[in-house]
């Protein structure tokens, strides 16, 4: 048996952010049609290292797409130089079971998420957005920030951490990578709140437990990504964002509602309540539900990310690997 084993350097090679986008989009409209069979993903704690380990199997019938989908989440990695959600993704042959394809899941995951925002902004910020925020510098932040700047035509982003040397570091490297592919200015700010009244898109892409921004300074028109939070206990996006949002959008309505703090907190204080909720992205994308209405309206998107992403872009990497004979065969 022989299995294609593609790494962080062969995935790039083979799929551009683009392309990860329009597969998000697929993917968003097979959640909402619940073309798919992806339980909820099991969480197992690594306490004593401050961890998580999340298991995400799935099926996609209609696409004879299966396979599981391995990520840690260590937030303390980011001290040692080292990945805070390294994964790993295996791809299954959907009529036999066997491994077909081992994936750098690290690389899929931030690519995958990184399209979350770009698809969520595509469809509901305004078009004319020139001001982007980005608060968190981890291993997502790259392709949040790519995947945006794709989208729309950003000429500043401001980036935040908690460590604004992390910050300025990033701020750096970006636009040294950028450079020759978008016309913006990328720059460090020590705090978010400096920014937050004029930014037309702000993504969060942090562990935080608490707000990591002011939310009463947002201004009309602001569109809003979050993306980090992905546990009951974890509230990185201000409720004000919830009672000011015209539209609300979840990637998954479920998933959000019994896994994210963003909601369930201000759910649980009686600061926010379902009936809000305008729907999952996908019944957007398909023309379902109501997109942005006018310049004024501020809007939100919250993901955490289900399996129907990963094995929809991992197959995807899968078959244009093979096509353009990208990766390496593993003898098993």
């Amino acid at each position: 048996m022989k299995i294609l084993f593609l790494n962080k350097d062969y995935i790039l090679k083979a799929i551009s952010m683009k392309e990860v986008i329009e597969e998000d989009e697929k993917a968003f409209v097979i959640t909402s049609d619940k073309n798919a069979n992806i339980p909820l993903r099991t969480n197992v704690d690594i306490k004593k290292y401050k961890g998580q380990v999340l298991y995400m199997p799935g099926y996609l019938p209609e696409e004879e797409i299966s396979g599981q989908k391995i990520i840690s989440i260590y937030p303390e990695n980011i001290n040692k130089n080292l990945p805070s959600a390294p994964s790993t993704m295996i791809l299954l042959d959907a009529q036999t079971g066997f491994v077909k394809a081992i994936i750098d899941g690290t690389i899929l995951t931030r690519l995958r998420t990184g399209a979350m925002s770009g698809v969520a902004s595509k469809y509901l910020s305004r078009k004319d957005s020139k001001i982007f925020l980005l608060i968190g510098t981890g291993g997502q932040a790259q392709s949040q920030l790519e995947a945006v700047l794709t989208v729309r035509q950003i000429e500043e982003v401001y980036v935040s951490d908690t460590n604004f040397k992390r910050a300025q570091d990033f701020s750096f490297e970006m636009q040294e990578k950028f450079k020759d592919k978008f016309n913006v200015k990328i720059m460090p700010v020590k705090s978010p709140n400096d920014i937050v009244p004029k930014a037309d898109i702000i993504t969060t892409v942090t562990t935080s437990k608490t707000p990591s921004f002011d939310g009463k300074l947002i201004k009309k028109g602001t569109h809003i990504n979050s993306i980090g939070s992905y546990t009951p206990d974890a509230q990185e996006t201000p409720v004000e964002v919830l009672k000011k949002s015209s539209k609300i959008y979840f990637d998954s309505y479920d998933a959000v509602l019994s896994e994210t703090g963003d909601v369930i907190i201000p759910i649980n204080k009686g600061e926010f309540s379902k009936d809000k909720i305008t729907g999952e992205i996908g019944q957007l994308i398909k023309g379902n539900k109501k997109p942005r209405e006018n310049d004024d309206e501020i809007t939100w998107f919250k993901a955490v990310g289900t399996a129907v992403l990963d094995l929809v872009v991992g197959e995807k990497i899968y078959k244009k690997a093979i096509k353009n004979n990208i990766g390496e065969f593993l003898e098993f």
